[in-house]
């Protein structure tokens, strides 16, 4: 028993990251991994489902601040029980989060074997991907550094990639040793490479022992070590989380793993892995994975497309209806609060779109549509001079902080469901169609007692009605 303990696999899963490339659907305040962008669960949770099971130790998930609850609660909704939930007080890239992940590992097992993997790749057979992982483990326990290489079915500029050793057999399926790392390359020379066969794309999944990576970061990355431990060591617990030291934490350097240790490390090895793969990193890679149909029309939501041609056209759970005629190469996305209409092949460009919204101040640039909390979530429905409107869920048992507001009065409605209500001294239950007044200034609460999300239609009305006019005296999420 203790031998099978001691083989297992220690999932790493990062899940920080806040990427642009696919806005409106990911914003910074919504990212990818944690969105459901193919298939019916987020890759975030289809992640931690296929690094799970017999062979895997429960994960680490290593995240943000304002995405810590959503960390938890998707892995409630996959049935994953993580091993921990570290956050990181300030995102600073991927090696000082590897570094962190590995520390952790470390106090319990310096040998353990760790996968240390992004959140938000798509990889639909798991199966074949837990293969490639088991070829890849002897290697770790022997001490080399594995990395995952993808072999490519098209030269991809968008990729860096992986030379194999020159004496590696490049059509083998097992642990082959590895040459070094290639930038992102020209069209020509990512043609060239592709039809040399000793190259993969590089899929940033990592495998080692927690020993042998901070042996090679003290060797390479000398300067992120010390305070990386000094903020591992002063980790305090915060509810389901354990916190990061914040002090230390900012005086670590941003640099990536890649620059940090792999491009300078020894015994380095890799595992082909020869399945479907795809890092979804823009809007193309998405309606090449929805299925198009024999037009190459792939759509989504409410959709209705007439004489369209290799277009994607998708709108969001409870968007607008999207109507599509007549178009050819376009990529048409509809959420409740933005619209994105784009050629196909300049998809990409989506970056400089999002920058030229912060710079106009446009909310929609980096908030999601729906502000997600640890007790449900809420958005604006509509907003004037002196009031705003907005659904609230509360999921079952939810219960938000003991609060009052200097500003804003509130008029709730429940729409269904049942609230348990506090307002002053009073507490009472509301049931649908049932409303109750929170005049300005008074000490209130919301919760679901029941089993069933409650929803209610809020109406503020005041001089200002900001989300930080809230004072909080009691919060059972303990958010500071």
């Amino acid at each position: 028993m203790r031998d099978d303990v001691t083989r297992q696999v220690h999932p790493v899963l990062l899940c920080g990251g806040s990427g642009t490339r696919l806005w409106p659907v990911s914003r910074a305040s919504y990212p990818k991994q944690f969105a459901r962008l193919v298939g019916e669960e987020s890759l975030f949770q289809a992640a931690a489902r296929r690094l799970s099971g017999p062979g895997f130790a429960p994960p680490v998930a290593i995240t943000g601040e304002p995405f810590r609850f959503i960390v938890g609660e998707q892995l409630a909704e996959a049935g994953v029980r993580p091993g921990a939930i570290i956050i990181e007080p300030a995102g600073r890239n991927t090696a000082p989060a590897v570094l962190a992940a590995a520390l952790h590992v470390a106090r319990a097992d310096p040998q353990a074997v760790m996968l240390v993997a992004p959140s938000d790749h798509l990889i639909p057979d798991a199966e074949a991907f837990r293969a490639a992982v088991a070829r890849g483990g002897a290697a770790a326990r022997e001490g080399a550094i594995v990395t995952f290489g993808i072999r490519p079915d098209r030269p991809e500029t968008g990729y860096g990639y992986l030379e194999l050793g020159r004496d590696a057999d490049a059509g083998a399926r097992g642990v082959l040793p590895l040459s070094g790392f290639v930038e992102k390359p020209d069209a020509a020379r990512a043609a060239e490479m592709v039809a040399s066969g000793r190259y993969l794309w590089n899929a940033g999944i990592f495998m080692f022992t927690a020993e042998r990576i901070i042996a090679a970061f003290e060797e390479h990355a000398p300067e992120i070590v010390a305070p990386v431990r000094a903020a591992v060591e002063g980790a305090r617990a915060d509810l389901d989380f354990l916190r990061l030291a914040a002090e230390p934490w900012g005086e670590v350097p941003d640099i990536s793993i890649d620059y940090a240790v792999m491009e300078k490390a020894r015994d380095l090895a890799v595992v082909p892995y020869d399945g479907a793969w795809s890092d979804l990193g823009g809007w193309e890679a998405i309606w090449r994975h929805s299925s198009p149909d024999a037009e190459g029309v792939a759509a989504e939501g409410p959709v209705t497309a007439l004489d369209c041609r290799d277009v994607l056209l998708r709108s969001e759970e409870e968007g607008p209806e999207l109507v599509g005629i007549g178009l050819e190469g376009i990529v048409a996305v509809a959420m409740p609060d933005a619209v994105l209409v784009a050629a196909k092949d300049r998809a990409q460009e989506v970056k400089e779109a999002v920058e030229a919204l912060k710079e106009k101040g446009a909310r929609q640039a980096t908030a999601f549509a729906r502000d997600f909390r640890p007790w449900g979530w809420f958005e604006t429905l509509a907003l004037g001079d002196r009031f705003q409107v907005k659904r609230i869920v509360v999921k079952p048992g939810g219960k938000l902080s003991l609060q009052s507001h200097v500003h804003r009065a509130e008029h709730w409605i429940v729409v269904s469901g049942t609230a348990r209500v506090t307002v002053g001294e009073e507490v009472k239950l509301v049931t649908e169609n049932e409303s109750i007044y929170v005049p300005l200034g008074a000490v209130h609460r919301l919760e679901n007692p029941g089993k069933l999300p409650m929803v209610l239609i809020e109406v503020q009305t005041g001089a200002y009605l900001g989300e930080d006019d809230i004072v909080r005296y009691e919060d059972v999420y303990a958010r500071e």
